[in-house]
């Protein structure tokens, strides 16, 4: 094991965090599950491969930058609650 119950507890006791029993065998567990594969990864060859930044490789899916007519401030008016002139009415939010 590489995480004892006892260094769990120390961390916990760190971050103000309390933990049942059962919980702090869970945890123990948990996290030494978690190393051991870790090192199981640590073992696999790599010298070969390219580091890279994501695991797939990303395309921007950007629209052309076209020009186009705005919408009516009528039409964007039309299911506003409360509206004056061209604009919305909201409620003051500031004293």
């Amino acid at each position: 094991m590489k995480i004892t119950r006892a260094e769990v507890e120390y961390v916990a006791h760190l971050a103000r965090l309390e933990f049942s029993e059962d919980e702090k065998e869970k945890f123990t567990f948990q996290l030494n599950n978690i190393l051991a594969y870790v090192d199981m990864l640590n073992q696999v060859d790599t010298t070969d491969i390219e580091p890279v930044s994501h695991a797939i490789a990303l395309n921007n899916a950007f629209r052309e930058d076209v020009v186009e007519d705005s919408l009516n401030p009528e039409l964007s008016l039309a299911n506003a609650p409360e509206a004056r002139g061209p604009f919305f009415r909201v409620p003051k939010v500031i004293e």
